[in-house]
């Protein structure tokens, strides 16, 4: 058992790999996660699930083969081994023979012991000599690694190491628990709308995750349907692709719940496709025999014990996020009017020295205006004697040299 669970342990421990240094929650690291998750989530709800297990539609070879890659690289084996037992589950659904009952069996062992169990190892290809006649999906079935491996390559390749871990890693589990919850949850959690010989109910939540797998008691109740989410209000992702896909002609010929199998108060006909629904006290009594280690009360119970903590918890991160938010608004506001009154002062203290700095330097001006107008006042009267005697001196001395000159000639 455990040598079998060696890769599937591995791939859970490949998504502690997210704290590495290296690795960071990228764009594109998201982009690989959600593409990732809901491509193969579809792959094995509309491929593996309402084709190749219950022939809920037709299509072409080509896409028959494109829908069997799509849910290998989900890394939950090939096509004809996972339809093969999960027909097995529909014959003998909620009974000492299910291959994966939480109501025989554990929890555990309907979400994920049962896979690692000899028993049911091997492809059951008497239950699919339908799709056994295809040589291509044969060789998938014996390579049904090589799709996972090569999504996982090709993730590396475009993110680096943050897309090979956030973007296969991660989203590779979540869609194993995703899927596997269907197996699980969906037989002790949610609502019965069908009296089914098993224990199947319907879950909102599961339904959003998984496409509309969710609705697994309209499911059981009428299990070739296309469709799961019966009603318009029954959100159901996978049918909703399924009919777009068949506008253009890749598939066709969806099948879809007649009138009479919806609404429970009617008549509800044999076929070879659904089960005869039991009477109440036959359901009762089967489960009553049964004896099943969970029940439903103790797990709303354990569901009530989890929740209303988690609730406390939140409502007090909620008030502690309001008091931290309500103290920095009152900080932000006074280191605020604190800086505009820093503002203003330093203001008001440059525009007293400017008008200062104005007045002192008019004054300067003023005072040195006075005293060129004084020197030049003094150099002009000094200049005047100096003059009169320059002129005094200057003129009978030019009057002798002419005199001179004239008496020479």
């Amino acid at each position: 058992m455990w040598v079998q669970a060696i890769p599937f342990i591995f791939v859970h421990a490949a998504c502690l790999g997210v704290f590495l240094p290296q690795v960071e929650f990228t764009t594109t690291a998201c982009i690989l996660l959600v593409v990732n998750y809901a491509v193969r989530v579809w792959g094995l709800t509309a491929g593996y699930h309402r084709y190749f297990s219950h022939r809920a539609y037709k299509t072409s070879r080509t896409f028959q083969f494109i829908l069997a890659l799509l849910g290998c690289s989900a890394l939950q084996k090939g096509p004809i081994w996972w339809a093969g037992h999960h027909r097995h589950h529909h014959l003998h659904s909620d009974t000492e023979e299910d291959i994966h009952s939480p109501i025989v069996d554990s929890f555990w062992h309907s979400h994920v012991g049962w896979i690692f169990t000899k028993t049911w190892e091997q492809t059951n290809w008497r239950n699919m000599h339908d799709f056994a006649k295809y040589p291509e999906l044969r060789w998938l079935e014996k390579h049904h690694w090589w799709p996972g491996v090569g999504l996982a390559v090709l993730c590396y390749l475009v993110g680096g190491w943050s897309g090979l871990f956030w973007g296969f890693f991660v989203s590779t589990v979540a869609v194993y628990h995703v899927t596997f919850f269907i197996n699980s949850l969906c037989h002790i959690w949610g609502r019965r709308r069908y009296q089914t010989t098993d224990l199947s109910r319907n879950n909102f939540f599961l339904a959003l995750l998984t496409f509309g797998e969710g609705w697994h008691n309209n499911h059981h109740h009428y299990q070739s349907s296309a469709n799961q989410g019966f009603f318009w209000w029954e959100v159901d992702i996978s049918f909703y692709v399924l009919r777009v896909l068949s506008w253009f002609g890749i598939v066709w010929d969806l099948r879809l719940p007649p009138k009479n199998k919806q609404f429970p108060d009617q008549d509800q006909p044999q076929g070879d496709h659904f089960v005869e629904p039991a009477k109440p006290d036959k359901l009762a009594s089967k489960a009553d025999l049964l004896l099943p280690p969970i029940s439903a009360q103790s797990v709303a119970a354990a569901a009530q014990a989890v929740v209303e903590p988690v609730m406390a918890v939140a409502q007090s991160a909620r008030e502690s996020v309001a008091a931290a938010a309500y103290i920095m608004g009152e900080t932000v506001a006074a280191a605020a009017v604190s800086a505009r009154e820093s503002v203003a002062a330093a203001a008001l203290v440059a525009s007293e020295s400017v008008v200062s700095a104005a007045h002192s330097a008019k004054e300067s001006i003023v005072a040195a205006a006075q005293v060129a107008s004084e020197s030049v006042v003094a150099a002009a009267h000094s200049a005047v004697p100096t003059a009169t005697v320059v002129a005094l001196v200057a003129v009978p001395m030019v009057t002798f040299f002419q005199t001179v000159a004239s008496q020479s000639t």
